[in-house]
C-alpha cells in the first residue's frame, strides 16, 4: 500500500468544517485504491495569532517540508487585518516552497446553474495558470514618515525572467495538451515595464509551441470577456494579481465559489505542493454545518493527482462522484447551490456513490 504524509492546516472559519468533510471522502476513495493518507494536523491560523501573536510557529516551514503534500482549509478572520493573516501563513508557504504555479480549473458542471443566461453543463471549461511567488505580491516596498501628512507608501511589483518564463511555459504546455488555445492577461498599455516584459516572454515561449494560438487581453477586457464569452476560453495565464482577480470571476461564472478548487504547485517536487479551496473562511457561516464541501473535495482530487506516484485513478473516481452528484437533481445540495442540505449530507451522499 502506498502511504503519503499529508500536512493538514484546517485554518479559519469554515476551513475546519470543509476539511474534516473532505478528509472523510479522501480516506474512503484512497482506501479503495490501495492508498493510505497519513495526516498530521496543525492548528495554525488566526486563533493562534490572537493567542500568541503569530499565525504559525517559527519552525513551521521545517515541519511542513517533509510532507508529500499540504492541504489548507482557509485563512482569514474579521478581527485581524487580511495582510497579517495572508503574510503570516499562506504567502510564506507559497514563496518559500517555490509553489510558483497556482492552477485553478473552472468547470460549469452538469446540474449547476451559471448566473449567466444560456449556459449549460459542459459549456464552460477552462483553467487559469497564475504566477504565485512574485509579481504584484512580492513584498517589496515600505512606508516612510508614518503618522505625518507627508507619509509615503511604496509598493513595487517584481518580475524576473525566470519567474515569468516558467509560469508562461507551464501554461503553454497545458494548452498544448488541451485545445491549443492560450490567453495571456496583462495591463501592458499602462504598465510599460513589467507587463511589456511579460508580453516579450510570451513571444519567446510561443516560438516553442507553434500549434498553440495566443490571445492577448488587457485585464479589464479579460474581466469583461470572462462574463461575456466564457465558453471561448481554454487556458489563461496571468500575473499574481491579475490571476487572483480573474479566477474569482471564473469561479462565480461556473456556479459557486463552493465548487472552486486550486493547487499551489512546486512542479519539480523539491518541496511539497499545497492545495486549498478558493472560497476563503466565510466566517458568517462557520460552524453552522451548511458550508459546501465540494471545493475541498475537488481540491483533494487535485492533490491525489499530483502526488509523487500520481494517484490519478483515485482522483478520477472522486471527480466522477462529484459530477454524478451535481447532475442528480434529487441529490443533496448546500444553500450556495440553491439547496437546503448540510455539509455532512453532501459527503454522506458522496460516500454512497463511491
Amino acid at each position: 500500500m502506498a502511504t503519503y504524509d499529508i500536512a493538514v492546516i484546517p485554518g479559519d472559519g469554515i476551513g475546519p468544517d470543509v476539511t474534516d468533510a473532505a478528509m472523510d471522502v479522501l480516506d474512503l476513495v484512497a482506501g479503495r485504491h490501495g492508498v493510505a493518507l497519513d495526516r498530521t494536523t496543525y492548528d495554525w491560523g488566526t486563533e493562534r495569532y490572537l493567542d500568541e501573536g503569530a499565525m504559525m510557529p517559527e519552525n513551521a516551514l521545517d515541519r511542513l517540508e517533509s510532507a508529500d503534500a499540504i492541504f489548507l482549509g482557509a485563512v482569514g478572520h474579521p478581527d485581524v487585518r487580511d495582510h497579517l493573516t495572508l503574510n503570516g501563513l499562506l504567502l510564506p508557504i507559497r514563496k518559500n516552497f517555490d509553489q510558483y504555479v497556482c492552477k485553478r480549473p473552472n468547470i460549469l458542471f452538469e446540474g449547476i446553474e451559471s448566473p449567466l443566461r444560456g449556459y449549460e453543463g459542459g459549456d464552460v471549461d477552462f483553467v487559469v495558470y497564475r504566477e504565485n511567488t512574485e509579481g504584484e505580491y512580492a513584498n517589496v516596498g515600505g512606508r516612510e514618515h508614518r503618522g505625518f501628512d507627508h507619509e509615503v507608501a511604496v509598493q513595487s511589483a517584481l518580475f524576473t525572467h525566470r519567474g515569468t518564463e516558467r509560469i508562461i511555459r507551464r501554461a503553454f504546455e497545458a494548452a498544448a495538451e488541451r485545445e491549443k488555445q492560450l490567453t495571456s492577461v496583462t495591463k501592458s498599455n499602462a504598465q510599460a515595464h513589467s507587463m511589456v516584459f511579460w508580453d516579450d516572454i510570451v513571444d519567446e515561449v510561443s516560438a516553442d509551441f507553434p500549434a498553440v494560438e495566443v490571445e492577448r487581453l488587457l485585464v479589464d477586457r479579460a474581466a469583461m470577456d470572462l462574463i461575456r464569452r466564457p465558453e471561448e476560453f481554454d487556458v489563461l495565464v496571468a500575473s499574481n494579481l491579475f490571476g487572483d482577480i480573474t479566477t474569482d470571476i471564473a469561479a462565480i461564472v461556473t456556479g459557486s465559489l463552493g465548487l472552486a478548487p486550486s493547487g499551489n504547485i512546486n512542479p519539480a517536487g523539491e518541496y511539497p505542493s499545497m492545495f486549498e479551496p478558493v472560497h476563503g473562511s466565510a466566517m458568517d457561516i462557520a460552524g453552522e454545518g451548511v458550508a459546501n464541501p465540494l471545493a475541498a473535495v475537488l481540491t483533494g482530487a487535485m492533490m491525489l493527482d499530483d502526488l509523487e506516484d500520481g494517484e490519478s485513478s483515485a482522483a478520477a473516481d472522486l471527480k466522477e462522484a462529484v459530477e454524478a452528484q451535481l447532475a442528480d437533481g434529487s441529490a443533496p445540495k448546500t444553500p450556495d447551490l440553491g439547496g437546503k442540505a448540510g455539509t455532512t449530507d453532501v459527503v454522506s451522499d458522496l460516500g454512497d456513490r463511491l
